[in-house]
């Protein structure tokens, strides 16, 4: 009975947090009516559901070449792990193919270099450019750590100095992380504090707009990005 007890309590408490969070983000978007909000985030999971789990499907064939065209390009593993900040500040381990050296951070995290950043390798060049390397994140959107449209998810290493250094920085954590978003298709991986400043605008836009028709908005902005192989975000 104890257990049950316990187990009720946490429950509770999940509930009671979920429920600030809710009204935090409310307040972010105060022109829409409680009700309308909650029910575009239960229709932002189910399509994160049903999109991710049909995507997995559908590409598989396509990951399995991917995985073993980075296996024979360089030495090192398939997929990359690194720690996130995921929504409300929660950590996660986000999923990617390994576009990198094994030793591109040895020295230590740091700024993306772009389309030349020298770390890169052959294969992960072109993942790049056609973010075919994001791919394995549909399963953190599964696991409910991303979703498929939202702000990008940060590193902890840089997110402390990002708040301090940027008002309002914190907000763009009210929603899940995304593979894609408002920002992304329109700047390139952030290589400096002025492009986190520049991109942090789309973000909280975002957040404050979020909804359907924006989401379906971006998902063509970001196929045709994908199409064009404009820049890399």
């Amino acid at each position: 009975m104890s257990a049950l007890v316990a187990r009720l309590l946490t429950i509770r408490q999940e509930l009671a947090i979920e429920l600030q969070r809710f009204i935090l983000l409310w307040r972010y978007q105060h022109q829409v009516p409680p009700l309308a909000l909650w029910w575009r985030l239960v229709l932002k999971r189910v399509i994160d559901l049903a999109g991710s789990a049909v995507g997995l499907a559908l590409v598989a064939p396509v990951m399995a070449l991917v995985a073993l065209w980075v296996k024979l390009d360089s030495n090192g593993p398939i997929l990359y792990s690194q720690e996130r900040v995921g929504r409300f500040g929660e950590p996660f381990r986000i999923y990617k193919f390994r576009t990198m050296r094994v030793d591109a951070e040895a020295s230590g995290p740091v700024w993306s270099g772009g389309e030349e950043d020298p770390r890169m390798t052959r294969a992960g060049r072109i993942l790049r450019r056609t973010h075919l390397d994001e791919l394995p994140q549909l399963w953190n959107v599964l696991r409910g750590e991303m979703s498929l449209i939202g702000p990008r998810p940060e590193r902890p290493h840089f997110l402390e100095d990002l708040q301090r250094a940027i008002p309002r920085y914190d907000e763009r954590l009210f929603l899940r992380p995304g593979i894609t978003g408002l920002a992304q298709v329109h700047y390139r991986y952030d290589q400096s504090l002025a492009d986190v400043r520049r991109k942090l605008r789309f973000d909280l836009l975002y957040v404050k707009r979020m909804c359907l028709a924006l989401d379906v908005r971006i998902l063509f902005w970001t196929a045709f990005v994908v199409a064009t192989g404009r820049g890399i975000r």
